[in-house]
């Protein structure tokens, strides 16, 4: 670390997960995070370690990750995206900075996260958007999809939806916002909770597809979160039609994070 005042930055980040293991620093590679702290290190003339708002997986795409770092290093907000940008892997950009308070965390101030979640409904297979999206060749109803996914509105324990391995010490979590709409030959399913548990949002995609395809009831949503259990509910859905849109952090109102996201205008929400 530089000498000197350390300030504390937050920025956002644009990624297609396509050709990464993941966000998280491991041994294989590349990996989003280890990107980041190289390119942003360039520009640092240090080594810089960033925090996210939520890790993401192999294959998974964000439009706004959060992250947050401290520096020594006084650059402008130019400075700091174009130079970044140009050390990146092209599979990455950086989208803004803003320097915070050192109370401000990427992950534990953020009080909501929002996921999409892309199906390609048609017969034949993707071939421009492949590694972007799910594909369903089975006709989905979007609508019987949607009246399903109301049930997951409000708190529950979402262990019918929580991938073996998960580490959270608890499956309790608060819907506060979900919707399926069809567009075009997508149907799009947009979440946002407090917190999600691992493979939460993939493994909810997967059993709203069985009940699109007419394979399980609409009520099979509500009956999967009073079983618990997580070998009753569908498959889980592919990584490639998950999308991180964004974290929300009210008490940071300066920080651009919803900005030029496509959020649909007909979620039902559930006030907090």
């Amino acid at each position: 670390m530089i000498a000197g005042q350390v300030l504390r930055l937050a920025a956002g980040v644009e990624y297609d997960g396509s050709g990464f293991y993941g966000w998280q620093r491991q041994r294989q590679s590349p990996t989003v995070q280890a990107c980041v702290e190289q390119a942003l290190s360039s520009v640092a003339n240090h080594h810089l370690t960033v925090h996210c708002a939520g890790r993401t997986d192999a294959g998974v795409h964000a439009f706004c990750q959060v992250i947050h770092f401290e520096t020594g290093a006084v650059r402008s907000e130019r400075s700091w995206v174009l130079g970044a940008n140009t050390a990146m892997h092209p599979g990455i950009s950086l989208l803004w900075i803003r320097e915070v308070d050192s109370q401000f965390h990427a992950r534990f101030s953020a009080r909501r996260r929002r996921y999409r979640y892309r199906i390609l409904n048609r017969w034949v297979r993707p071939a421009i958007a492949r590694g972007r999206v799910a594909w369903c060749r089975r006709p989905l109803d979007a609508e019987r999809m949607d009246q399903a996914a109301q049930a997951l509105l409000g708190e529950h324990d979402f262990s019918s939806f929580r991938a073996v391995g998960c580490q959270a010490r608890s499956p309790v979590r608060r819907v506060h916002s979900v919707a399926v709409k069809r567009q075009a030959d997508e149907v799009v399913v947009d979440i946002e909770a407090n917190a999600f548990v691992y493979h939460m949002v993939r493994n909810i995609a997967g059993s709203l597809m069985a009940i699109g395809c007419g394979d399980r009831p609409v009520d099979w949503m509500e009956e999967l979160l009073a079983l618990k259990n997580r070998a009753c509910a569908g498959v889980t859905a592919p990584a490639e039609g998950l999308y991180f849109m964004a974290p929300s952090y009210p008490e940071h109102p300066h920080l651009p994070v919803t900005e030029s996201i496509d959020f649909p205008a007909n979620d039902r929400l559930l006030e907090s």
